[in-house]
């Protein structure tokens, strides 16, 4: 009598215990029930309408499925470890509920293309999640750019003030990155968007099965070409994750600076109660723990990636087990980029900005230097480097008197540059300053309400 219920009359003994903890992997899989499912109802609809198997049998089959997602909704669908994985755990179920006809489910294909097809749409699922997401966080984004078109902040270089800009200018540079993001993301969900479906194993099968008719049930922009490939690649899995460790990387940015800018002693921005922490000891504290877990998650990010990578890199063609380890990361990866996106949109909305602290840090520092460069060669026509060497020596002067730029006399000025006029003060305010950068990308609020208006039409 057999005794293994998975592999029949090869094997004569069941697993052992160890065999069976790590070569089960439904506690990781289960989340393809749907997709598995719709996967399987496609394959035997098509089993069905190519006369494969017979429309009767079809329907039992299909029939069954949908009884066994009904058990997915409402939480009764019994999971067993002994049935592996998601696949042989559904065709178990189905057997129990229709008898043998639920063998023909498996009528060809395989496992290999099974799973394969599974996780290609549990990714293709996510992806549209994730970019739902960054939607939401462009657009709070957009709307504090909307609010801030004027508001003037210190811009840093090697976080150093460098030169003033707005603090709309400064949403919208993350807007930008957020939309690069997005993009990589719909890339990669277009090379993802082929079946392997109908590859089974590695070979392809001989049943007369309609590839393209299963592609066009799930989706699918058409069948994957090649059997060996179908099976093999995890291209799909590793691209979502490296676009995802992309965009942590932009989420990590923002959540730094986000807690910069809550520090006493920036005080930049606040964050409402609900999204800070306080502390044990220090009752003064308000801490910005969710930008500090944004930034964290980074690193899990990365991880995922890495592993994917590191899997993959020495499997020869076609399928191997090692290929089980792909989920997990995926997993991980979509799971901790869809919270932290949850939390940036959310702590973004609520944002409140102290815009008389951002403008009175955004003059010190002599952070209109260039501009006072730039009327040099504009007005009095110097070289550039001999403005910038005339500028430095003024700022030299500005420092060691411990005023700023505009604060100098019109004798102080002339000192250093016996040309120079009154008119220079017009462009040594930080108001003057941001006013003034009206080049294509700058940061003048005319420039600013501009890639507004396009972000608020190209996000409706």
């Amino acid at each position: 009598m057999n005794k293994n219920k998975m592999w029949g009359g090869r094997f004569g003994a069941s697993p052992s215990e160890i065999m069976q903890e790590i070569n089960a992997s439904i506690e990781t899989d289960r989340r393809f029930a749907a997709q598995d499912l719709e996967g399987s109802r496609a394959h035997a609809d098509m089993l069905g309408a190519t006369g494969i198997i017979s429309r009767e049998d079809a329907d039992q089959i299909l029939s069954g499925l949908n009884t066994i997602a009904s058990e997915f909704a409402d939480g009764s669908f019994p999971f067993r470890v002994e049935f592996e994985d998601i696949h042989l755990n559904v065709e178990a179920r189905l057997r129990e509920l229709i008898g043998p006809v639920a063998g023909r489910l498996h009528t060809g294909r395989s496992r290999n293309d099974q799973v394969a097809t599974d996780f290609r749409l549990w990714v293709r699922d996510a992806i549209d999640r994730l970019d739902q997401g960054l939607r939401a966080l462009q657009s709070a984004l957009v709307g504090q750019a909307d609010q801030n078109a004027d508001t003037i902040m210190p811009g840093f270089t090697h976080l150093q003030s460098a030169q003033p800009v707005t603090f709309g200018h400064h949403c919208l540079a993350y807007v930008e990155m957020f939309a690069r993001d997005r993009g990589r993301l719909a890339d990669a969900r277009k090379r993802l968007n082929e079946s392997p479906l109908g590859a089974a194993a590695l070979a392809g099968t001989s049943f007369p099965v309609d590839r393209t008719q299963t592609a066009k049930t799930l989706g699918f922009d058409r069948p994957m070409a090649n059997s060996l490939d179908a099976v093999s690649d995890r291209d799909f899995a590793i691209e979502t994750v490296t676009a995802a460790a992309l965009c942590a990387m932009h989420l990590s940015r923002l959540a730094e600076e986000i807690v910069v800018w809550c520090s006493a002693q920036f005080d930049f921005v606040s964050l409402p109660d609900d999204l800070t922490t306080g502390s044990s000891i220090m009752p003064q504290k308000r801490n910005p723990d969710a930008a500090e877990l944004v930034r964290a998650k980074t690193g899990r990010i990365n991880g995922a990636a890495i592993a994917l990578l590191t899997m993959m890199k020495g499997l020869p063609l076609a399928y191997s087990k090692d290929m089980q380890e792909d989920k997990q990361p995926v997993f991980d990866a979509v799971d901790s980029l869809e919270l932290s996106l949850t939390a940036m949109t959310a702590m973004i909305s609520s944002l409140q900005v102290r815009k008389d602290t951002m403008q009175q840090a955004a003059a010190q520092g002599f952070s209109t230097a260039t501009d006072l460069a730039d009327w040099l060669v504009r007005v009095l026509k110097l070289p550039f480097r001999d403005a910038h060497h005339t500028t430095g020596a003024l700022v030299a002067m500005a420092e060691k008197q411990g005023v700023q730029l505009d604060e100098l006399t019109l004798e102080q000025l002339q000192s250093v540059e016996s040309r120079i006029t009154k008119d220079i003060y017009s462009v040594l305010s930080v108001e003057n300053s941001v006013k003034s950068r009206v080049s294509a990308g700058g940061t003048a609020p005319e420039r600013v309400r501009e890639q507004v208006a396009f972000w608020q039409n190209a996000l409706k």
